[in-house]
C-alpha cells in the first residue's frame, strides 16, 4: 500500500455513509446508544458485517486484567468504530481510541461524533 492510499478505504466509506445517513435523519441531541440502535440497523440493511459491544481482554505483564474493553462495533473483523455524543473529537478521545486498537490488535479505528452541529469522524491508525 502506497502513503497516498487510505487503509481500509471501500469499508471505511461504507462506515462513514451509514454514521452520515444516521446524522442526516436524528440530528444530534439524543444519547450514544440510540445512534449505536440506528447504526446496527444501517449495518443490517447494507450488510456490512459487524459485532456491536465485543469484548476485548486488557492483558498487563503477562495477566488478564478483570476489566474488559467493549468495543462499541467492530465492522469487517478489522475496523473499530467507536461512536460518540460530544461537543468536539478531543485529544482524549482520540487516545482512547488508540488504547483500544492496541488491545483490539486491530489498525483501524474511526471516531464517529454526532454531538456537533454536522457529523464529524477521525480516521485513527495504530
Amino acid at each position: 500500500m502506497s502513503s497516498n492510499e487510505l487503509l481500509f478505504k471501500e469499508e471505511s466509506y461504507s462506515i462513514i455513509g451509514c454514521c452520515i445517513d444516521v446524522y442526516n435523519e436524528l440530528g444530534k441531541g439524543f444519547l450514544e446508544v440510540i445512534y449505536k440502535d440506528a447504526l446496527e440497523y444501517e449495518f443490517r440493511i447494507r450488510n456490512i458485517p459487524f459485532s456491536r459491544e465485543r469484548v476485548f481482554d486488557v492483558k498487563y505483564k503477562g495477566i488478564v486484567l478483570p476489566r474488559k474493553y467493549n468495543a462499541d462495533f467492530v465492522l469487517y473483523e478489522k475496523i473499530v468504530l467507536e461512536v460518540k455524543h460530544m461537543s468536539g473529537i478531543s485529544n482524549d478521545n482520540i487516545k482512547q481510541t488508540l488504547n483500544y486498537l492496541k488491545v483490539t490488535g486491530l489498525k483501524l479505528g474511526i471516531l464517529a461524533n454526532f454531538g456537533e452541529g454536522s457529523f464529524n469522524s477521525k480516521r485513527i491508525i495504530f
